[in-house]
């Protein structure tokens, strides 16, 4: 039995060791090249391409009169009742003309962790498409985004700064 004991676990090793990865050897960093020196990235600012999401258009359907940005109080994503008349009109653009489209974006100020920020602009913007589907617009027309406190729109730490960096900008895209 001792024997039959000894056999099995020696079979049991030989199966693990044949089942492990091949460690591929780590190349020589002084062997690896990147390219020429010359070459530096520009990192000092981000452009605003429309991530995929289209581009921005110079297009006001409301001539000017319709404010595109939206505000929020502190560690909020409930619409301010001041606000809910522009969303109102929003909405009434975009379901009178069904080729245009927007993108909501949602900041936060930068109080409050990254991933919080993020979540939080999330739920702003997912706010407002809720009540521009309510009134009228097609969930194809509206897309949302949220960049958290990673684009403030006011450098900081006062509340001025914060308020202005607490909110959602409404798009247009094509």
């Amino acid at each position: 039995m001792p024997q039959f004991k000894l056999i099995l676990a020696s079979l049991l090793v030989g199966l693990l060791a044949g089942c492990s990865s091949p460690t591929l050897p780590d190349p020589d960093p002084s062997e690896t090249e990147y390219g020429d020196s010359g070459d530096v990235a520009d990192t000092d600012s981000y452009e605003r391409d429309g991530l995929g999401e289209g581009e921005f258009v110079d297009y006001d359907p409301s001539g000017g009169e319709l404010a595109s940005i939206l505000y929020f109080e502190f560690d909020s994503s409930e619409l301010r009742a001041e606000d809910t008349e522009t969303v109102t009109r929003h909405a009434r653009q975009l379901a009178e003309n069904a080729n245009l489209k927007v993108r909501l974006e949602g900041h936060a100020d930068e109080r409050g962790s990254r991933e919080y920020n993020i979540g939080l602009g999330e739920r702003r913007s997912q706010t407002v498409r809720r009540m521009l589907l309510i009134q009228g617009a097609s969930a194809s027309q509206i897309s949302t985004v949220s960049f958290g406190e990673e684009r403030p729109a006011e450098f900081g730490s006062t509340e001025a700064a914060y308020s202005q960096n607490r909110r959602v900008e409404i798009n247009y895209t094509n």
